[in-house]
């Protein structure tokens, strides 16, 4: 397995003592230098400490060793586009919240301001952090294995009200979700 902190790092635009003070507890440079290096082992633990401070999921930190992913090798900026001073691997957009798992959605037909063929990527959250989906477009799981997805538009207590998107819907109203996802990412292919 190879090791992926060091572009990721430079990607974010951190230093090395940046991303030490970053992780909980705190480490030095110097570990996290040895770390990216492979000089010290990457343990699973480490993983977690260095994705947390890096923001993204663990698993990004590794890849196989013949693994050919998208390279990054210019950015678009005011004059246009500019070369990268040296290609690295492209990062899978970073997903906020770091804590559920990442579930995905494939728009099979046009609802809404959803298209057919885009994919909705979402991150699952706790009843505890409903509040904070408020008017984001969400998706709830109901009994029987089904699921209602939608623009979450109140919340009562453990009950949430979910408006489908398109024209004339009408909301759903989910008793007790045991959890959500909520949409952080749309894919769609140009």
């Amino acid at each position: 397995m190879i090791n992926r902190i060091r572009d990721i790092r430079r990607q974010k635009g951190l230093t090395l003592a940046e991303v030490a003070a970053r992780c909980d507890p705190p480490t030095t440079a110097q570990t996290i230098g040895r770390l990216e290096t492979g000089m010290r082992s990457l343990s699973l633990a480490w993983m977690n400490r260095i994705a947390a401070a890096l923001e993204i999921d663990p698993q990004l930190l590794v890849r196989a060793a013949g693994n050919t992913s998208p390279a990054l090798i210019a950015r678009l900026g005011p004059n246009g586009a500019e070369a990268v001073t040296s290609p690295t691997q492209a990062l899978f957009p970073a997903m906020p919240g770091g804590a559920g798992a990442p579930v995905v959605i494939a728009v099979e037909a046009s609802a809404g301001e959803y298209r057919s063929g885009d994919q909705v990527w979402l991150r699952q959250i706790e009843p505890e952090a409903f509040p904070r989906a408020l008017n984001r477009d969400v998706l709830a799981p109901r009994p029987g294995g089904r699921f209602v997805f939608g623009r979450m538009i109140d919340r009562d207590g453990e009950r949430v009200a979910v408006l489908p998107p398109g024209i004339g819907q009408r909301q759903v109203v989910i008793d007790r979700p045991a959890w959500l996802g909520v949409a952080e990412m749309l894919v769609r292919r140009l």
